[in-house]
Parts: C-alpha cells; sequence; structure tokens
C-alpha cells in the first residue's frame, strides 16, 4: 500500500524529518524558503497532507485550489489564526495543531522577557556590547524590582498559568487574570490568583501585564491606545501570544511618551517585520518568535503532528482536531 504523501513547509528538527520519511511519502522544503499562495496551492493538489507552521497563510485563495487531493492540514503550531478555518471546514479539510508540548518553554520565555525589561536587561546588554560602560554606579541602569509585585494575565490557559506558577512561588507576585473562560476554581486556588470582572480593571491595578489570548477578530489590537493609557505609568507589558494582538503603533507611542515604563516582545503584527518606532526605543525588549525554540519542543511538536497525522490516515479522529 502506498505511503500517503505530505508536503512539509518549511525545515523542521532533523529527528522529526527523519520520523516523517519513514512514515510517509515526505516532501521537504529543503531551503527553508517561505512559500508563497502558489506553492501551497501546489501542494494543496499533489499530496494527502500539507504540513504548514504559524508563519504560512493559510488563506480562502490557497484553499480555494483545485483539484485538490490534500485531506488534512497538520499545522506545526498551537495557534491557527494562520488558517482560514471556515475556508478549511468549507472544503472538507482536517486541520489540527499541536498544544500542549510547548506549554512550558513558551512561559519561560514569558518569564524572560518579564525579568529583562524590568531590570533592563536589554539595555544593559547593548551598553556593554559597544563598550560604552564605564563602570558601576550607585544611580546607573536602575530598573524596577519584580519580587513582591503584581502580575496581571489576560487569558489563564495552560501558558498564562505556567507563567503565574513562576511567577507566584519563585517570585512571590500577586496573580490577577481575567479570562471569560475561566479554568476550574481548584486551579485558581492553587495560584493564589484573583479574577478580575474586566480588563479595564486588570490593567489599572498590575504592575505588569502580561498577554495569553488567542488571535481572533474580538482580540485584534486588544491593547491599543486607550488600553495601554489605563496601565500604571510604571507598569510593563509583556507580550508572547500573538502580534495583532497589540497595536504596535499605539505601543510605541506610550513608551516614547512614557504612558507605560517598557513593552517586551517576542511576536509582532506582520512577522518577520516590526513597527519602525519600536526599534529606536531603549525601553522595549524584543525577541525574535523564541516561544517555543527549544530543540526538546520543537521536536515533541513536530512528533505531535505525526500522531495527527497518523490517526487520521488509519481513520481515526486525530487527538488535536480544530476543525
Amino acid at each position: 500500500m502506498a505511503k500517503p504523501r505530505v508536503v512539509v513547509t518549511r525545515r523542521w528538527p532533523m529527528p522529526v524529518e527523519a520520523r516523517l520519511a519513514e512514515r510517509f511519502d515526505t516532501t521537504l522544503n529543503t531551503d527553508d524558503h517561505r512559500m508563497g499562495t502558489a506553492e501551497l496551492q501546489d501542494a494543496l493538489r499533489a499530496a494527502d497532507a500539507l504540513l504548514p507552521t504559524v508563519t504560512d497563510r493559510i488563506s480562502a485563495e490557497v484553499l480555494g485550489a483545485g483539484p485538490r487531493r490534500a485531506r488534512i492540514i497538520g499545522s506545526f503550531g498551537v495557534g491557527f489564526n494562520h488558517i482560514d478555518l471556515d475556508a478549511a471546514k468549507a472544503a472538507g479539510l482536517t486541520v489540527t495543531n499541536t498544544p500542549e508540548v510547548l506549554t512550558e518553554c513558551t512561559a519561560d520565555i514569558a518569564m524572560t522577557l518579564l525579568l529583562m525589561i524590568a531590570r533592563r536587561a536589554g539595555e544593559g546588554e547593548r551598553l556593554v556590547r559597544a563598550k560604552a560602560w564605564h563602570g558601576w554606579g550607585p544611580t546607573h541602569m536602575m530598573g524596577a524590582k519584580v519580587t513582591g509585585k503584581t502580575l496581571g494575565l489576560i487569558g489563564l490557559g495552560r501558558i498564562g498559568r505556567a507563567l503565574a506558577k513562576r511567577a507566584h512561588f519563585d517570585f512571590d507576585m500577586s496573580i490577577l487574570f481575567y479570562d471569560p473562560l475561566p479554568p476550574a476554581r481548584a486551579e485558581i486556588d492553587a495560584l493564589g490568583a484573583e479574577r478580575c470582572g474586566t480588563i479595564d480593571e486588570l490593567l489599572a491595578r498590575a504592575d505588569f501585564v502580561s498577554l495569553h489570548c488567542p488571535a481572533s477578530k474580538e482580540t485584534h489590537h486588544l491593547m491599543n491606545a486607550e488600553r495601554l493609557a489605563l496601565m500604571k505609568p510604571g507598569a510593563y507589558l509583556i507580550n508572547s501570544s500573538r502580534g495583532d494582538v497589540v497595536d504596535e503603533a499605539a505601543l510605541a507611542e506610550a513608551l516614547a511618551g512614557g504612558v507605560i515604563a517598557g513593552a517586551a516582545l517576542d511576536v509582532f503584527e506582520a512577522e518577520p517585520e516590526v513597527t519602525e518606532a519600536l526599534l529606536a526605543l531603549d525601553n522595549v525588549v524584543m525577541f525574535p518568535h523564541l516561544g517555543s525554540a527549544s530543540l526538546e519542543t520543537r521536536v515533541a511538536m513536530g512528533m505531535r503532528v505525526i500522531d495527527n497525522l497518523t490517526a487520521f490516515f488509519a481513520g481515526e479522529t486525530p487527538p488535536d482536531k480544530v476543525v
């Protein structure tokens, strides 16, 4: 029996590519270029499965390619806002993602961002590299203390809870959260967390605000000029969720004008492009989307895709089916 044919849109960790080659008739993107609309359409016509990442825009136009052979889209990542789910459902395509396996690493990055912006670590590292540091001084590069402060989480899903655990138990931080679909009471109590009735209440009370919500029509530019103005002047914004949750132009204005003290970002609205005004500011830390970027996590994500494909082609429901 012929193996199902799969097309992988980017390079994946070697152990994952090797496993894919064992189980499927696999076409790899050997030079790791970003596929355009036509190439993605060709893949849907030629393969039984398309394996994209969060950088691939699987739009209604892409999904409208015909005649289409593909029956499943096995996405490498937990988010799925890069896929037009309505168009995929209408086309009869199954879509899967890779939840759970990237929780801890993404929470680690969020905590790293928080610590770096509070203690001005990005500025300090640039100063040393530029050979512009002239020695210790009692008022030099004073940042903000983290221990004992209040962390506000917009979204208390897996990653939000993992960050709350680190912040509360390791840094003695008080935890506030806003989530229209909160976890069980026992999980909230275990973190010593307090639920806020509105986002605005959380913004007014928190010293650090960390975003952990999905990208959707409802969350697009959730943090806009009006909401940034509700934060404390000494507060910091951390985003490791999705770039378009933040209005980057409004954020740049708020940072330049002292509306908030700083921001730390792992994601951007138009990745890999970054709003130019942010690049000129010292009070912002920026990472190139490193949330899940550990070898162990990326391998686990790839193996999760393989598990979903294996179940699907065996006539079973994939464990991580989105639609």
